[in-house]
C-alpha cells in the first residue's frame, strides 16, 4: 500500500480526538502501524476498540496516540479529502449517461463521471462494477461492507456492453456472484431505455436478478432522464402513458412472484411511472421497508403519509394566517398539492399556491425538484404573488450551501423574487411545519454528497 498522508481539517466538539488534543491543520499518516489507504480502510480500522493513531502536527513532529473506545466509535475527524484517496471515474460510454447530457458553461466538477464503489457504501451511489478489480471485492467481503448499490440494466452481457460501451461491462456481472456467495447485501438498479432493455427483456432481467435473494434485497426500475441536450447522442425517446401503465402491470406480476417464494416484493417502480401512467401508487407494504427511497423509489408515498401523520400530532392550538407558496418541479407538484389541501382542512386561514416548474434549463422532460435550476426559478416565478414566504426543497441545493444548480444563490433569488425563501427539509413533517409556520427558519442544507473537485480542494458538498 502507497504511503498517504490526510490532512485533518475538522475536529469534532467533545469528541476523542478533541481530547487529545488533535487540531485541524494535523496530518494522519498511519493506524495500526499501517497507511490508511481510504475511507473505507479508516472507517473499518475505528470498528476496533484499540486503535493507535500516528498524528503529525502542523510543524512535521509526530505524536503516537493510544486510543481505547466502544465499537464502532467515531474519533470525530473531518478530512480535507473525504474520500481519503482520488475519485474513480467512470470507464463506460453509457448511451443513457445524464452527464452526456449537460449543457455546457456549468462548473467543472458537474462533468465528472464517477462509478466509485466507494460511494455506494457512503451515499448510496449505484455502480456499474465495471472499474472495480478483484482486489476491491475483496476489501468489500473481508470488510463486510453492504449494501452496495449495483446497476445493473441488464443481465444479458452482450446487451450491457452495449449499453454501457464497454466490452468488459457483461464480465463484470460476475463480481455479482462473488458478492452473493459471500453474503453481501446488495440492491440492483435498471435504467429503462425505450425500445432497448424493456418489454421481454426487462423480464428475463428480473427473473434472472430473483435468482440472487435474498442477498438482493430490492430492485427498482427508473425511466431514462432525457435533457434537450442530446445532439449526437444514442437516439432514445421518453415513455408514454401506455408503457407506464404495461411496465407497472409488469412489476406487478413480478411482485407477486417474489412475494410468493421469497417474502418480499423485490423489484419496483420509481415513482415516476406513477405519475406518468396517472395511477395511484400502491400500499406502503409494497415497498419493504422502503430500500431505495433516495432512488425516487416510495419517496413521495411516504412523504404524503408522513404529511397525514403530521397533522394528526398537531397542538390544538391554531396557527396564524398566513399567505405562501411553494415552487417544486412538475413530478412533485400534485403531490405538494395534496399536502397543502389536507393542511388548509384543518387549518384553513393558511393560503397556500403550488407553482410547478418547468425545466427550461435541462428541458420540459426532465421533472424532478432536483434539478430545478435558480434561474428557471427567478424567471417564472417573477410576475406571481408569492405570499409573504417561498418554500423550496432541500434537494434543490448543493449540501451545507445556499447554491443551486447553476450557482445562483439562494440570496441571489430571494433578492430578484423580492420574497424571503425558507428551504424546507425533505421529510414531511418539515413541510407542515413550514407551512404553518411553526418552525424557526431552516438553514439552507441537504443531505451529505460527495463530489469530485480538484485536487487541491476536494471536500464533501
Amino acid at each position: 500500500m502507497k504511503n498517504k498522508e490526510h490532512r485533518i481539517t475538522g475536529v469534532q466538539k467533545d469528541s476523542i480526538a478533541e481530547e487529545l488534543g488533535i487540531q485541524p491543520g494535523d496530518t494522519l499518516r498511519a493506524v495500526n502501524g499501517r497507511p490508511v489507504e481510504d475511507i473505507l480502510d479508516y472507517h473499518f480500522q475505528m470498528q476496533e476498540e484499540y486503535v493507535e493513531l500516528l498524528i503529525a502536527g502542523a510543524d512535521g513532529e509526530e505524536c503516537l496516540f493510544e486510543v481505547e473506545k466502544e465499537d464502532d466509535e467515531d474519533l470525530g475527524l473531518t478530512f480535507e479529502n473525504g474520500m481519503m484517496d482520488d475519485y474513480r471515474s467512470c470507464s463506460n460510454r453509457c448511451i443513457f449517461c445524464f452527464i452526456d447530457q449537460m449543457p455546457p458553461g456549468m462548473r467543472d466538477t458537474l462533468y465528472f463521471k464517477d462509478d466509485d464503489a466507494r460511494l455506494s457504501f457512503l451515499q448510496g451511489n449505484y455502480v456499474t462494477l465495471t472499474n472495480m478489480s478483484d482486489r476491491d471485492v475483496d476489501r468489500i467481503i473481508q470488510y463486510r461492507l453492504s449494501p452496495i448499490n449495483i446497476s445493473f440494466q441488464t443481465t444479458n452481457p452482450a446487451l450491457r456492453c452495449e449499453m454501457l460501451r464497454n466490452r468488459f461491462a457483461g464480465e463484470a456481472l460476475k463480481k455479482v456472484d462473488a458478492l452473493f456467495d459471500a453474503g453481501i447485501e446488495m440492491n440492483g438498479q435498471i435504467v429503462l431505455c425505450k425500445g432497448i432493455n424493456d418489454k421481454a427483456k426487462l423480464e428475463k432481467s428480473i427473473a434472472d436478478l430473483l435468482s440472487y435473494l435474498p442477498h438482493l434485497k430490492s430492485v427498482s426500475v427508473v425511466p431514462v432522464g432525457l435533457t434537450k441536450y442530446r445532439e449526437g447522442l444514442y437516439p432514445l425517446t421518453p415513455f408514454t402513458k401506455e408503457e407506464a401503465r404495461e411496465l407497472l402491470a409488469c412489476i406487478r406480476k413480478w411482485q407477486k412472484t417474489a412475494f410468493e417464494a421469497y417474502g418480499l416484493h423485490f423489484v419496483h417502480a420509481s415513482d415516476e411511472w406513477y405519475l406518468l401512467a396517472q395511477e395511484p401508487f400502491p400500499a406502503p407494504s409494497t415497498y419493504d421497508g422502503y430500500p431505495q427511497l433516495e432512488n425516487g423509489v416510495g419517496m413521495l408515498p411516504l412523504w404524503m403519509q408522513e404529511v397525514g401523520d403530521a397533522l394528526k400530532e398537531l397542538p390544538g392550538e391554531k396557527p396564524s394566517p398566513r399567505k405562501l407558496s411553494v415552487a417544486t418541479g412538475y413530478l412533485a407538484a400534485p403531490s405538494i398539492a395534496w399536502g397543502l389541501e389536507q393542511i388548509q382542512k384543518s387549518h384553513p386561514l393558511i393560503q397556500a399556491e403550488v407553482f410547478p416548474i418547468r425545466n427550461d434549463f435541462f428541458g420540459e422532460q426532465i421533472t424532478v425538484a432536483g434539478l430545478v435550476t435558480g434561474q428557471d426559478l427567478a424567471a417564472q416565478l417573477a410576475d406571481k404573488d408569492l405570499g409573504e414566504e417561498l418554500l423550496l426543497s432541500c434537494h434543490m441545493l448543493r449540501m451545507g450551501e445556499n447554491v443551486f444548480l447553476d450557482d445562483m444563490t439562494v440570496e441571489e433569488l430571494e433578492t430578484a423574487l423580492g420574497v424571503p425563501i425558507r428551504i424546507v427539509d425533505e421529510q414531511g413533517q418539515d413541510f407542515v411545519q413550514a407551512v404553518l409556520g411553526t418552525e424557526s427558519r431552516n438553514t439552507h442544507r441537504r443531505r451529505q454528497m460527495y463530489e469530485q473537485t480538484d485536487r487541491s480542494n476536494r471536500r464533501t458538498t
